[in-house]
């Protein structure tokens, strides 16, 4: 299947990147599963916002990298929680960075796994409000535009070839597909917002698939992307819940037989912050320049779970 108004792809290696996302194709099921065994340790590293040096300072944080940015972390898997893209100007660098690491942690027996926020969906919609100049710039050389296009037509010069890089069925757009939007491993649910009743009684499995789907081109947008209650926008468990909203939280948990949530989204200023009598971990530190804040990440070691900073 070949990629949406895409007549090239020129940058490497972030090319070979596109270009495998573009002509991926066989079961969405067996190649992206939702639910992972446990492992003996996770790291989890929260909103970035083209950061790069924040990316490699959390990774480094957690013992996934050495100084010179090559994976020394063994067995140990890594969750980033989605929000690479937006607000910073080096979103392709630290994809490039996370692209190399995902395959020098697999030859190691590590794992890293990315999950798509609400940013990364916001520009598949071609939601643009967020990006820098930088952000623009990145992608001039990702995707050669088709001028016939009326979507592109409706933007600025400028803006055509990240619209197009990133429109479902574009290289960026299938390279999201390639991600979760939800993802347990072990006792573990990782998402960028929340999970909420409605999306256990949907199921996390089809979730997963209709955001897929729609990235490839395959299915129109779910209508549940969008909205204070999705799970990539959700800050019900972020921002100091109730005691009402706790009980929600431990429903959905224990429906789901999971000991804890970990989100990102809503930014904590004092660090890493665990709510509910740590059911939920919160651990967007607001650690991009954008922030200003300081990297800290996630280490779950067992039944043992800590902010490091």
């Amino acid at each position: 299947m070949h990629c949406r108004h895409i007549t090239a792809v020129v940058t490497m290696p972030f090319a070979a990147l596109v270009l495998s996302a573009c002509t991926e194709s066989g079961p969405v099921e067996e190649a992206f599963p939702t639910r992972f065994a446990a492992v003996e340790r996770v790291i989890a590293i929260g909103d970035l916002h083209g950061d790069l040096e924040a990316a490699r300072q959390a990774l480094r944080l957690g013992g996934a990298i050495d100084t010179n940015d090559r994976w020394i972390g063994g067995d140990l898997v890594v969750i980033q929680t989605g929000d690479i893209l937006d607000r910073g100007d080096e979103e392709e660098a630290v994809m490039q960075l996370f692209q190399r690491l995902q395959e020098e942690a697999e030859r190691a027996g590590g794992a890293v796994h990315l999950l798509n926020g609400n940013h990364e969906l916001m520009n598949a919609y071609q939601d643009f409000r967020y990006v820098t100049p930088g952000g623009f710039a990145d992608f001039e050389d990702v995707a050669v535009v088709d001028a016939a296009d009326s979507l592109l037509a409706t933007l600025e010069p400028g803006q055509r070839p990240r619209a197009a890089a990133f429109v479902p069925g574009g290289p960026v757009a299938r390279l999201l597909a390639q991600r979760n939007t939800v993802l347990i491993v072990g006792t573990s649910l990782f998402v960028h917002g929340g999970i909420l009743p409605e999306h256990v009684d949907r199921g996390l499995e089809r979730m997963n698939e209709e955001v897929r789907a729609w990235l490839r081109a395959e299915a129109p947008q779910p209508e549940w992307i969008r909205g204070d209650r999705s799970p990539v926008w959700a800050r019900s468990f972020s921002r100091e819940p109730n005691v009402e909203t706790c009980d929600t939280l431990s429903s959905v948990l224990d429906r789901l037989d999971v000991e804890r949530m970990v989100v990102g989204h809503t930014v904590q200023r004092t660090g890493v912050t665990a709510f509910c009598g740590g059911r939920v971990w919160c651990i967007d530190v607001g650690m991009a320049a954008h922030y200003g804040g300081r990297p800290a990440v996630l280490e779950i070691r067992g039944n043992e779970v800590r902010g490091l900073r």
